[in-house]
Formats: structure tokens, C-alpha cells, sequence
């Protein structure tokens, strides 16, 4: 029974405090999700607590803080120590960092905070891709050099469990960290609102990641919401509810992870259809939670940046990444392209740098040698682009500068692009993505397409009002958006009950989790 049908029984069958109980500790199967009747629940009442707190400051900050910490402990249980650990060890970093004067020795705590926070990474997920390769390389070195004990060696994985969401948080600390040493910022003096900024929920477990100079200045703000700003918020919850619960949950458990567990059963064609059903569905996914936490933070009186901007309208891979996952572009811009060196020694210097970001990116999504591949296919089309930018200067040319030919062109390049990237990066194998190839390759019988509509009218359609959303222009969004903040509060609320009755109907196996929850 999941969260949502334990809290219509104990509604319509008794109150019972073992259902509550049982509803408010952490369980694997369900973490705690936005989509999630639970959560509704829970943020409203908080929300009523929220608002008597907001002229005081501090209680404010701990009463957040708690829940955020609950929050993250439905999501992954007693590890939200963890988050704690990593909140704790930062803030001191950049306290004791002030008070040193040699640059060498700031460098020194920059680089503990690094050990810290990528060792963190490294162990929980990356141990056991560390352990295979090397257990890998010592069977060949045995085989080769004819040593038994090496030639045979089994290593068996140990089960380690993924804390959610512990890439962003630990980005979010590291670049905390670096604004310091850089002098961007000053560390904070009181240790529970570095916790505050480490753990706010509604961006915790999946982002956006947000950068300390954006985001502190406006804790201490007194968090009066606009009308404006509340309607802003509520259509930013509505837009992430449509994305994720009806159009990615329906159209990954009725047809996209079907394809991608058995791409040999399927025709190149429904293979092909996979592959676009899942490039929309981890947008709606992905871009759905930060539209949701946006939306949630922006209730609350926070403001965040935006984080996905229309990607597949993109005529470059180069404007891909400018409106792909925001945060994280430019996070590894800033802390670890530049850090590289950028653009600053040379053409060629430049291109592997771009290289080595993207690769570097694609290892934070997981420990596999198909994101490996994933981050290296974006770094080397990166790197052309650059250099092809570098001697045809009329490809510099960027959105209405660029002929409308030209763009058409460049958006079915880079979207085609992107998508055989996502073929690495959901296929459970490098088997499968020879699978998935080869049947879009050689047995693609365009002649079942008027079969799978029929066969998948649901999915279809779905398909077809996501990418139609997808591609409208800008101003009709800006449209909807004005329509939905402009209207009384009554319809508001009406809207919102509206897209949670649908979300109800469209569920059908439970909530599903959201993709990033996984990185």
C-alpha cells in the first residue's frame, strides 16, 4: 500500500496512530518525493508554522532547517547524518580559512574539503567500480604472467547504499568552499544557517544546485511572497506535476522501459520511438522536480535560478549545455573548466579541457563506462564546436542571428546528437546499446508505425503534447504563466486540486522516483 492510499484509508476508515507512525518513518521502497501525497500534506502544515515564524529569524532558520532534515530522512533514512557530517566539516573549513593569511595554507584547507566531500563520493559511489577494475586488471596481469592466485581472483561488491541526492549536496558544499578561498564570499558566523543552506529541501536531493552568493543573502529576508510571485509558484508546481507524473511516469512504464529491458524483441522503429520517448522523458522528469522545487522554494520566499531553458530548441551543443541542467553546467564551468584553465592556454589546451569537463561530468553521474562514454561524446562534439566556431566565424552566430534554415538544421543535428547520448546513458549495458543500435540499424520496418500508434495511443499522444509544449515559443509559456498569476486565488487552488486528481488517475504503479534521485 502506498503513501497516498494509507492516507485516503485512514481518512475514510478511522484515524489510527500506528497508520501514522508507519506513514512518518523512512521506508526504501518510498522515499519522500514531491509528487507524493505525503509530502502535500506535510508541507502544508508546515507552511501554516512557516508563516508564524517569518518575523523571527532564527526559530525561522531552525524550524526550516528540522524539516528539511526530516525531509532528507524519509528520502534516505539515518543517513541524513551524513548531510550533517558534510555541513559541519565545510562550515569549519571556511572559519578556520578566514583566519589564516598564507595563501598556501587556504589552498591546504581547500584541498581537505576536497578530500572530504569527493571522498564521500568516491566510497559510496564509486567503490565498487574502483574494486572491479582492479580486480579486473590483476586477472589479466595473472593470466599474462601465468600467477594463479591473480589469474583467479573473484571479488565479490560490497552492498553500499546510495544516499540520495549526495552529488548535489556535496557540490553545493565544494563550491561554498571555493567562493571562500576565492573571496567571492565571507563564511558564515553561526553554523545552523550554513546547515540552512546545505539542506533546504525543495532543491536537497536532486537541485537545482544553488550557489552560496545567490542563495544566503536571503535567508536573513524577511520572506513576504507577492502575488505575483505566489501565482509564479504555483504554475511552476503545475508545470513540474504534468512533467513528471503524467507525461514521464506514463510514458516510461508503458513503453520506454519496456523497450530499453528488451530492445532485441522490438523493431528498429518502436527501438527509435524508445529513444525519443526517453530523451522527453528524463527532461519532463528532471526539468519537472526543479520546476516543482523552484516553485515550492518561491512560497517559501526564495528565489532560485532557473535550471532548464527549452534544451532540445538548441541549434549547438554548445547552447544544449547553456539550457540543459543549468546549475550543473555552469558549476562545472566555474569550479572545474576554469580550474582547468579554461580558455587561457591555447587552442588546444581549450579543447581538452572541454574534454576532460564533460568527461569528469559524466563519471559524477555514475560509476559505469557507458556515462564515461556519455561525458566523453559531449566533450568531443564541445570541442568541435568550438573549433569549428573558431574557423568558420559565421558559426558563432547564436539564436536570431542564425538563418532560419540554419537553425532547423542545427536543432535536428544537436537533438539527434543528444539523443544517441541518452541511448549510453539508460541502457543497463553496453549489450544493450549494441542491441538498441542494431535494430534501428538494420531492421527498422517503418511499416509498424500506424501499429504502434494504435498500440500505444496513450503513449503516443503524450509524446506528441510534450514535444508540442517543449517547442512552443517562449512568449506563449510567459502567456500561461501571466494567465495562471493573474487569476483569484480560488482558481489557483482550484487548478492545483485539479493537477493533483489527475496525477491520481494517471498513477499507476505508485509514485515513481525520480530519475536523479539515482546521481
Amino acid at each position: 500500500m502506498n503513501t497516498l492510499d494509507m492516507i485516503q484509508t485512514g481518512l475514510f476508515e478511522g484515524f489510527s496512530w500506528s497508520k501514522l507512525g508507519e506513514l512518518l518513518v523512512y521506508h526504501p521502497e518510498e522515499p519522500m518525493l514531491f509528487s507524493s501525497g505525503l509530502f502535500f500534506c506535510l508541507f502544508c502544515l508546515f507552511s501554516l508554522f512557516y508563516v508564524a515564524l517569518r518575523k523571527h529569524t532564527l526559530a525561522r532558520i531552525i524550524y526550516v532547517t528540522l524539516f528539511s532534515l526530516y525531509f532528507y530522512y524519509k528520502s534516505s533514512g539515518l543517513w541524513f547524518g551524513l548531510l550533517i557530517l558534510t555541513a559541519s566539516s565545510d562550515f569549519l573549513i571556511a572559519r578556520i580559512m578566514m583566519r589564516l593569511d598564507e595563501t598556501w595554507k587556504k589552498k591546504w584547507m581547500v584541498t581537505l574539503s576536497l578530500c572530504v566531500n569527493l571522498g564521500m563520493l568516491a566510497y559510496f559511489k564509486y567503490f565498487n567500480f574502483l574494486l572491479d577494475l582492479g580486480s579486473s586488471f590483476l586477472r589479466e596481469l595473472g593470466v599474462w604472467f601465468h600467477y594463479q592466485p591473480w589469474a583467479s581472483l573473484e571479488v565479490v561488491p560490497l552492498q553500499i547504499f546510495l544516499p540520495v541526492g549526495i552529488s548535489f549536496f556535496t557540490f553545493q558544499s565544494i563550491s561554498y568552499v571555493i567562493d571562500v578561498y576565492r573571496g567571492r564570499i565571507q563564511p558564515l558566523n553561526r553554523w545552523i544557517d550554513y546547515l540552512f543552506y546545505v539542506s533546504f529541501f525543495p532543491q536537497l536531493v536532486a537541485g537545482p544546485i544553488v550557489r552560496a552568493r545567490d542563495f544566503i543573502p536571503q535567508i536573513y529576508r524577511n520572506p513576504i511572497v507577492s502575488k505575483d510571485e505566489f501565482g509564479e509558484g504555483i504554475f511552476l508546481i503545475l508545470c513540474g506535476l504534468f512533467k513528471k507524473c503524467v507525461i514521464s511516469d506514463y510514458i516510461s512504464l508503458n513503453f520506454v522501459d519496456r523497450v530499453f529491458d528488451a530492445p532485441a524483441l522490438y523493431t528498429g522503429l518502436e527501438n527509435l520511438m524508445g529513444v525519443y520517448g526517453y530523451t522527453l522523458q528524463i527532461y519532463c522528469d528532471f526539468s519537472g522536480y526543479s520546476d516543482m522545487a523552484i516553485g515550492i522554494a518561491l512560497l517559501l520566499g526564495f528565489r532560485f535560478n532557473i535550471n532548464f531553458d527549452s534544451p532540445y530548441q538548441s541549434a549547438t551543443i554548445t547552447e544544449f549545455w547553456r539550457r540543459w541542467h543549468i546549475s550543473l553546467s555552469s558549476w562545472l564551468k566555474d569550479y572545474l573548466y576554469i580550474s582547468l584553465g579554461g580558455n587561457r592556454k591555447g587552442k588546444r589546451r581549450t579543447y581538452i579541457n572541454l574534454f576532460l569537463t564533460m568527461l569528469l561530468g559524466g563519471l559524477w553521474h555514475g560509476a559505469s563506462v557507458r556515462f564515461i562514454l556519455w561525458g566523453a561524446l559531449h566533450g568531443i562534439a564541445l570541442a568541435i564546436h568550438k573549433a569549428v566556431m573558431s574557423a568558420f566565424p559565421s558559426f558563432k552566430k547564436v539564436g536570431s542571428e542564425m538563418s532560419p534554415f540554419r537553425r532547423i538544421v542545427g536543432v535536428l543535428i544537436t537533438f539527434h546528437l543528444v539523443c544517441f547520448g541518452w541511448i549510453l546513458f539508460r541502457a543497463d549495458s553496453m549489450q544493450k546499446v549494441g542491441e538498441m543500435l542494431t535494430q534501428i540499424g538494420t531492421n527498422f520496418h517503418p511499416e509498424v508505425f500506424v501499429q504502434f500508434v494504435t498500440g500505444y495511443k496513450g503513449v503516443f499522444a503524450l509524446m506528441i503534447i510534450g514535444y508540442i509544449f517543449h517547442f512552443v515559443p517562449k512568449r506563449a509559456e510567459n502567456y500561461l504563466q501571466k494567465w495562471v498569476t493573474d487569476s483569484p486565488l480560488a482558481v489557483q487552488a482550484f487548478l492545483l486540486a485539479l493537477a493533483i486528481l489527475v496525477v491520481v488517475q494517471f498513477k499507476s504503479a505508485g509514485v515513481q522516483p525520480f530519475i536523479y534521485f539515482q546521481f
